[in-house]
């Protein structure tokens, strides 16, 4: 639980899986923690192995491969109909991190966690924050069958709900850029082709990603996205947004985008992160069959400029540590220049 609510264990945390896993650097994919999160928990239990605590409005259940479990007391999505747009607020106080997981933010001091990475590290690693997309949390406010209805039955409203989440992302994107950091990852998993059409994208995506993409790139920072599962419909889309770079794309069979054909099309404008299989290669392959798919992206990607080396989506919680360790072992001796 500390690594979710604590500022300073987090940061820790952070630390720790670099220097074990010799990441090049740091991405901070929460933040905003209370300094005084202790006093919110009205009761804290061990419930089946998981912590479990319990705050005024939910339940979270800690586990240990895993992101935290939430559960509301009150039902937290709404009807489209219901919605005031105007009500909705400038300032984000949350990050829909995923389904049923909230990360609420300490708006008297939200940015705190990358004043400490700065003091513990000072600058010998690149530290990158996170944003989530405001198709993100149009997709949390509604409940995500319903938002995907409502893009079909109310795209006018759809829209201007977007438009008021943009201005809130962009306030907290400016936030994290006044801070000691080289760049922001814009967290928009439900982007692919297997949630919204290209016409969809273009829409309720492409706009708002491209205001929230200038805004960063006007403070003087570099911006890329993230979106994972099937996206080789709309790889040139998310390029004009004006990103500056693209992770995930995810290899056959968890996604349909292929490095060599990704740099052929997008790779002259924007840096590619990815795009190893942390499923099908680091969870059930060999050690062998990760040396052989690693050094397949390595080939392409070094022929290529602007190339990150790194799993497509999120490692799979179930994968041996030993396997992550071996990822910088195959850069070491295969991916130099």
């Amino acid at each position: 639980m500390e690594v979710w609510l604590d500022a300073e264990k987090y940061a820790e945390a952070l630390i720790f899986l670099r220097e074990k896993f010799s990441f090049d650097g740091i991405l901070v994919s929460v933040h905003g923690h209370y300094k005084d999160w202790r006093s919110k928990i009205k009761n804290y239990e061990i419930i089946n192995g998981s912590e479990t605590a319990t705050f005024e409005d939910r339940k979270e259940v800690y586990v240990d491969d895993d992101l935290p479990l939430g559960e509301f007391f009150k039902e937290r999505q709404v009807d489209i109909r219901d919605v005031d747009v105007e009500e909705i607020p400038d300032e984000l106080d949350y990050i829909p991190a995923s389904k049923n997981c909230y990360v609420f933010i300490d708006r008297d001091d939200p940015f705190r966690i990358f004043d400490i990475l700065d003091n513990k590290i000072k600058k010998e690693y690149s530290v990158h924050g996170e944003l989530s997309s405001s198709l993100d949390y149009l997709l949390d406010l509604l409940g995500y069958e319903n938002a995907l209805m409502a893009m079909v039955l109310e795209p006018k409203k759809c829209k201007d709900i977007l438009d008021k989440f943009t201005h809130g992302v962009i306030r907290m994107a400016k936030g994290i850029c006044s801070k000691n950091i080289d760049a922001i990852k814009i967290s928009s998993p439900f982007a692919g082709m297997g949630f919204i059409s290209p016409e969809f994208y273009r829409n309720f995506e492409l706009p708002y990603l491209t205001r929230i993409a200038r805004a960063i790139k006007e403070e003087g920072k570099f911006v890329y996205l993230h979106t994972c599962g099937h996206i080789n419909d709309r790889l040139e889309m998310m390029r004009d947004s004006g990103i500056n770079g693209l992770e995930c794309l995810d290899p056959p069979p968890i996604g349909n985008a292929e490095l060599k054909d990704a740099f052929d099309r997008i790779g002259k404008d924007m840096f590619i992160k990815g795009n190893i299989d942390s499923v099908n290669t680091l969870l059930n392959g060999t050690n062998e069959d990760i040396v052989k798919d690693v050094r397949e992206r390595l080939e392409i990607g070094m022929n290529n400029p602007g190339f990150i080396l790194s799993t497509a989506c999120s490692i799979a919680p179930k994968v041996n540590a030993e396997k992550v360790k071996l990822l910088s072992k195959i850069v070491e001796e295969y991916g130099r220049y």
